[in-house]
């Protein structure tokens, strides 16, 4: 038995001093980690000054040449061999052949008919010497100064009726309309460049059948373009011809200046904008190309200009009061991909100029240049 009460008195006496010790251990053991301290963040602001703020409207399009011909076959035949190849990016100065269709056949009908009407004058001059001896000496400078491989000169100019019955009733007339009439379509076996330029498209090639209304290539001027671009109705009212205009292309490497020089009368009724047209100048410019047009419709008057990504909700905006932040209500006029203009923003208002992550009102910040101001001032 006393065996048995020493065992549980020293089993106590070890639990006991097992809990004193984990107790003692516990509470004499430090606390390590550390207690978190409080970031103020930094915020860029900038003090809002309401002036005169432009709004430019931006627009894009693609370049047109302004002197663009489309080259079309008015008559059948073979096409023949130039002097320069016809294929696109080939130069033409103004009065070249761009295009010659084998006319051999039709050249011989030609000069049949000049031929016969040179027989017919040549058969009323012993009659006109005896009649009328008045009007010979013109109608026999005309012959002399016919010559069959050159364009059919004008007839001589009719004097008196009774000339005009003695000539019509030979039927000089009729034959001489009939060859100039053959003389203007023998003219369009050939195609001249009508300006200095370039050939942009070549539909054909040499030695292949060209047939009437069939369509050959298309020709430009170089140098001069326009841009076609569609302006919002809104501000369509402030454009005016003769504007100048900004242009970029797209990575803003090379700057333009247009010039507006037509206006749409008619508004799209899908999208509700005019279009405008601005003609651009310059060698290093290509037809298709893409530019960017910056337009300047108006002015807004006590507004400011800041990027998209500051405005919250689309009508409200950060500023520092107190080192704390605040939400504003604004009134936003105009949007671009990237800026806004807004109105109602009072001066002296310090607006983030930089997005805040995780920025809501009342979170106390700290402005940047703030404490080297206050160091200075001391």
């Amino acid at each position: 038995m006393r065996k048995i009460l020493i065992s549980v008195l020293a089993g106590i006496l070890i639990i006991g001093g097992s809990i004193f010790a984990a107790k003692y251990i516990i509470n004499s053991k430090e606390n390590r980690r550390p207690r978190p301290k409080k970031v103020i963040k930094t915020v860029f602001v900038d003090t809002v000054e309401n002036g005169m703020v432009p709004i430019v409207v931006s627009a894009n399009g693609n370049l047109v040449a302004k002197n663009r011909v489309e080259l079309y076959a008015e008559v059948q035949g073979i096409f023949k061999t130039g002097s320069k190849l016809f294929k696109p990016g080939q130069e033409y100065k103004q009065g070249q052949t761009l295009i010659r269709i084998d006319a051999s056949e039709y050249y011989a009908s030609v000069q049949s008919a000049k031929s016969n009407l040179y027989n017919l004058v040549t058969s009323i001059m012993p009659d006109l010497q005896l009649d009328y001896p008045e009007y010979f000496p013109k109608w026999q400078k005309y012959l002399a100064n016919f010559d069959l491989d050159r364009t059919t000169p004008k007839l001589p100019e009719i004097s008196s009726d009774k000339e005009k019955y003695f000539i019509t009733g030979r039927g000089i007339f009729s034959s001489y309309y009939n060859v100039k009439n053959l003389e203007q379509r023998l003219s369009k076996y050939s195609i001249s460049a009508p300006f200095s330029g370039i050939l942009t498209e070549a539909l054909v090639t040499e030695g292949t059948l060209v047939r009437a209304g069939q369509k050959l290539g298309e020709f430009i001027k170089t140098g001069a373009y326009e841009l076609e671009v569609a302006v919002s109705k809104t501000y369509a009212d402030f454009l005016k011809v003769g504007a100048e205009v900004k242009l970029a292309n797209l990575n803003n490497t090379q700057s333009y200046t247009g010039k507006v020089v037509r206006l749409n009368g008619r508004v799209d009724q899908a999208s509700q904008t005019i279009t405008a047209f601005i003609e651009v100048n310059g060698e290093n410019l290509k037809a298709g190309q893409y530019l960017e047009a910056r337009l300047n419709a108006k002015s807004e008057k006590e507004a400011i200009e800041i990027d998209r990504s500051l405005l919250v909700d689309n009508s409200k905006v950060y500023v520092v009061r107190d080192s704390i932040l605040d939400l504003i209500n604004v009134s936003p006029v105009y949007f671009t991909d990237k800026k806004v203009v807004l109105k109602d923003v009072p001066n002296g208002e310090m607006i983030i100029s930089k997005p805040v992550v995780g920025a809501y009102a009342g979170m106390l910040v700290k402005v940047y240049g703030a404490e080297t101001a206050e160091k200075t001032k001391k």
